[in-house]
């Protein structure tokens, strides 16, 4: 059996549950190395100003090591904040035969592609994209640099449209390119008799004061600048102004813009806000709204798996121009909408056409387009190519 290390820094909700369904299926053995070793119980999230720690688990079911990180700033908010002296070694003692690498500019996991590079096949997964390159010299610099940085890697998993262009740009060719679609563990978000998720989520809606019929928008992340909840806040208030029937906006998060987002909603009884709700909540969460709205405008929104969410959650959505992932995501008027990031007039003018009858239909087709990309698909495509 074909042996595959994976270098990545802690666990997170969208890679744990494919690394277990690799070792579930017996086809290749993986070893996952996480690097930031802090980070093993809980993460200390800059942006959301707050220790997260998930209430679903992320390390069962598959062989992993935490390497110890030596950082005196750990994190990936910066390139030495994960710093792994003993990384390569570990990892050559296992005697892999291939190393999957997430995220070069981090001290270690660049180290680790050099080291590698021509001893085993160094395989990548990012999932940059184009769209918020601004043409000049720096960008020219970066491609420069970035040319020289994929030197390094044999193979990369894409995980769309977007990001494939991306990889093209930097000097990677078709042969080298394996499509790895973004994906959720759609399942966890899929409704049944036994789940009752729509149920759980219309007695959250009334607790919260909403009615029945009340057409709510949805915005769940972290409340900074790059997602623009303030956007979408005043493009709400803006619509409201000439519908006799009020769109509700549900906002749940944490974020540097909170005490502003608070304030502007402070006497606007069709505005509530929520704290950040932990993995296990999220399935019902994303059914307390008719539609998800991400307005993001970057920089790096590199996908947006929210959305993949909230489809899984049989749920439209309206997404920026931004959003990494809209352009596989989303088929227009079908299962959502999307609007130029900057453009809140056409953002107001998608609010105030909405309805729930409609906005039902769609999400049922969300609910059939998100079953293209699932964490199967991944798996798959590692197993072709290894």
């Amino acid at each position: 059996m074909k042996k595959l290390a994976i270098v990545t820094t802690h666990p997170i909700q969208y890679y744990a549950p494919w690394f277990k369904l690799i070792a579930e299926r017996g086809n290749v053995d993986i070893k996952v190395f996480y690097t930031w070793s802090q980070a093993s119980e809980e993460v200390k999230d800059k942006t959301f100003g707050k220790t997260i720690k998930w209430d679903i688990p992320l390390l069962q079911g598959y062989n992993f090591e935490f390497v110890e990180n030596i950082s005196t700033d750990p994190g990936t908010h910066h390139k030495n904040g994960i710093d792994c002296p003993a990384l390569n070694e570990r990892i050559r003692l296992w005697q892999p035969d291939t190393v999957l690498i997430f995220g070069w500019y981090l001290k270690s996991h660049l180290k680790a592609m050099k080291f590698f590079k021509g001893k085993i096949p160094v395989w990548f997964r990012g999932d940059s994209t184009l769209l918020d390159d601004v043409p000049g010299i720096k960008q020219l610099l970066r491609k420069y640099y970035l040319t020289y940085i994929y030197r390094y890697i044999d193979k990369a998993l894409y995980v769309g449209t977007q990001n494939k262009a991306y990889f093209k740009s930097v000097g990677l060719k078709d042969e080298q390119l394996i499509l790895a679609p973004h994906a959720i563990d759609n399942d966890r978000f899929f409704d049944s008799e036994t789940k009752n998720y729509e149920s759980l989520a219309l007695l959250w809606r009334k607790e919260l004061g909403f009615n029945a019929d009340d057409l709510v928008v949805l915005f769940a992340g972290k409340f900074e600048d790059k997602k623009q909840p303030d956007f979408l806040l005043k493009a709400i208030q803006t619509a409201n102004k000439k519908l006799e029937r009020p769109i509700k906006l549900l906002l749940v998060g944490h974020g540097p813009l909170e005490e502003g987002l608070m304030i502007s909603a402070k006497n606007d009884t069709n505005v509530k806000m929520m704290p950040f709700q932990n993995q296990s909540k999220m399935p019902i969460l994303y059914r307390l709204g008719n539609v998800f709205c991400l307005p993001s405008k970057g920089p790096g929104e590199t996908w947006g798996l929210a959305v993949n969410e909230a489809m899984a959650s049989t749920r439209a959505v309206i997404v920026a121009d931004m959003v990494g992932g809209a352009s596989d995501m989303l088929i227009e008027g079908i299962n959502g909408y999307c609007f130029k990031h900057d453009d809140q007039t056409e953002l107001v003018n998608i609010i105030e056409n909405l309805s729930i009858a409609t906005l039902k239909e769609m999400g049922k087709n969300a609910k059939t387009h998100v079953n293209n990309f699932t964490m199967g698909n991944i798996v798959k495509a590692i197993e072709n190519e290894i």
